[in-house]
């Protein structure tokens, strides 16, 4: 009897402290599905939903830039991958403009004069300056020390052209007067080649060396395959730039009525017996005695669109430097997914960071670990530009004609970010340093609330907590209640002594 009305009293309160107390929401909590824990080892420190379950972006696969360096042809095919073409120039590059892998390559760092194609990397540089609507006459001044034999678009002194004209005479004629004009309204003929300079190491391209901002031969101005192929790709992000190279006709103001011109590109154009290029976007074809011929051009076939730069064919003819960027670009369209990239148009990032981003990836394989113990998960995409020791080649010293290109009509898209998390590591880490505090903690890293650890392991243990609450309760509800019981036993039985 007396252990029954103590389970009685015990139940009792058990009952009534249970319904007072809020039962914890906690308890009811979803069992985690696959995708959710296989992105638990690397979430940030403080958990967020949002990334449960999310894809994993791709990585920007680590590429020997050394290997560029070499002399000779440079390609990596897998099985079942198209053979090379032969082509007789004496350096040249296939590259993917969306990722910026260099599919093949010779002698890609060669330094080389670069005639006319050096307008690309002047387009550049002086195209956000000035709204394509904005006028300009043009002084006597702006047209002296052009070099002899230039091609010429016809610009005329105390003649006012719209800047869209002047570029139009740039793109599609290489007119050595029109560069003149337009560096003239942008500081000057020599401050033009410093900005030209800067630019170009701007963009990773360490072997050029500007003299003449028109790519008119002058001793020391050098480029190469590798910096044609780099300026390319950038112009392709530029819709104006983009929009000049590939035009193929325009009309060219001469005071009171205008001519015609056409773009020097017979790959885009389709003359002088060279066929049209399907898909073609320019970009720039150049020509000097000294350089030989030259061309850095781009096409777009399906969702691919690759940049091809061939430098001074040996072999064919002046109109081998199409044939052979030609059977180049049916080459790469045709090698898609069966060869390995041998370099990067993108600026160099250091194997170092390559080296951090494997050991995080294999660490979150593991399940992550401690913030005491495991390196941060995150990492800047710090593409810094590198430095290429450059062999010394031919440099320019006189120079006759260029003749040059265009290209088609739309920036490449899908252009990829500059940097990408680790393999296996959240889409919302963020990189550890000098990065923006938008992007979150690295992994590891104190949160927002100051404290430390990785999000999943605190979510366990509240989870574990609020799982062993109601057991907890009901063993203390027990105690009280039964020590309430002997309390009044005891009272009652002093009572009924005292009565």
């Amino acid at each position: 009897m007396i252990v029954t009305s103590a389970v009685r009293h015990a139940a009792a309160g058990s009952a009534a402290l249970l319904f007072v107390l809020p039962v914890p929401a906690a308890v009811a909590s979803p069992a985690p599905t696959v995708s959710s824990v296989s992105s638990i080892p690397s979430a940030p420190s403080v958990f967020r939903a949002s990334a449960v379950g999310e894809p994993t972006p791709p990585v920007r696969r680590y590429v020997d830039p050394a290997r560029l360096d070499q002399r000779g042809v440079q390609v990596q095919p897998l099985a079942g991958a198209p053979r090379l073409p032969s082509a007789s120039a004496l350096s040249w590059v296939v590259a993917d403009a969306s990722t910026g892998e260099v599919l093949a390559a010779r002698d890609a760092h060669r330094k080389l004069p670069p005639a006319s194609t050096l307008k690309a990397l002047f387009a550049l540089t002086a195209l956000p300056h000035h709204d394509p609507s904005d006028q300009h006459t043009v002084a006597d001044s702006e047209l002296t020390g052009i070099g002899a034999g230039s091609s010429l678009v016809g610009i005329k002194e105390g003649y006012t052209y719209k800047v869209s004209d002047l570029w139009n005479g740039v793109f599609l004629s290489s007119g050595n007067d029109a560069v003149h004009v337009l560096a003239a309204m942008n500081g000057g003929w020599d401050s033009m080649a410093r900005k030209m300079q800067e630019k170009a190491r701007s963009l990773g391209a360490n072997d050029t060396h500007v003299v003449s901002p028109d790519g008119y031969d002058a001793p020391g101005q050098v480029s190469s395959a590798y910096d044609l192929a780099v300026f390319g790709r950038a112009g392709l992000q530029d819709p104006a730039f983009t929009r000049y190279c590939s035009t193929r006709y325009a009309d060219f103001p001469a005071g009171s009525w205008s001519y015609g011109i056409a773009n020097t590109n017979r790959l885009l154009t389709g003359e002088n017996g060279v066929d049209r290029y399907p898909g073609l976007i320019g970009i720039k074809n150049g020509y000097t005695s000294n350089a030989g011929n030259t061309l850095v051009s781009a096409a777009k076939r399906g969702d691919r669109t690759l940049v091809v730069s061939v430098m001074n064919p040996q072999e064919g003819g002046g109109f081998a430097v199409y044939e052979e960027a030609r059977s180049l670009l049916d080459w790469g369209f045709e090698a898609a997914g069966s060869v390995q990239p041998v370099g990067s148009l993108l600026p160099e990032r250091p194997k170092a960071e390559a080296d951090a981003r494997a050991v995080a990836a294999a660490r979150d394989g593991r399940g992550g670990a401690g913030p005491e113990t495991a390196p941060r998960a995150g990492t800047a995409s710090a593409e810094a530009s590198g430095t290429k020791d450059a062999r010394p080649e031919e440099t320019g010293t006189k120079g006759v004609g260029t003749k040059e290109a265009g290209t088609k009509d739309a920036p490449v898209e899908g252009t990829p970010a500059r940097s990408a998390p680790a393999s296996g590591s959240s889409a919302q880490e963020a990189p550890v340093r000098g990065a923006s505090a938008e992007d979150g903690p690295a992994q590891g890293a104190p949160a927002k609330d100051g404290r430390a650890g990785d999000a999943p392991d605190e979510a366990s243990a509240a989870s574990d907590a609020s799982a062993g609450l109601p057991l907890g309760l009901i063993g203390a509800a027990c105690a009280a209640a039964l020590a309430l019981w002997l309390w009044r036993r005891r009272a009652g039985a002093g009572g009924s002594a005292r009565g």
